[in-house]
């Protein structure tokens, strides 16, 4: 794919962050596959698609597919009811329904 991609990690718990580098448009096609292609490899070798921090925007909606659709769902209810009116990161934490 011909990206650059330098990658830091902590070896004690797993996590690594690939910072995918892109300059145009066309590298930018390219680097969504790439960064798709690093979370299904995660996911395939049982591992996620979060990092430390949780799950961001741009991965959520792996969520299904690494946790089940119904783990995901009491995550919801669990929101839902600590934040009836959805004034936390209104939008953000999952994937739409």
């Amino acid at each position: 794919m011909n990206v650059i991609c330098p990658i830091v990690g902590h070896v004690g718990d797993g996590n690594f962050h690939a910072a995918l580098i892109y300059r145009s448009k066309s590298e930018f096609k390219k680097v969504q596959e790439l960064s798709k292609r690093i979370v299904e490899r995660a996911l395939t070798l049982d591992g996620t698609c979060t990092g430390e921090h949780g799950v961001g925007v741009g991965k959520r909606h792996y969520l299904a597919k690494e946790l089940g659709d119904e783990t995901v769902e009491v995550m919801r209810t669990i929101k839902r009811t600590i934040d009836p009116k959805d004034l936390m990161n209104p939008g953000k934490l999952y994937p739409p329904v």
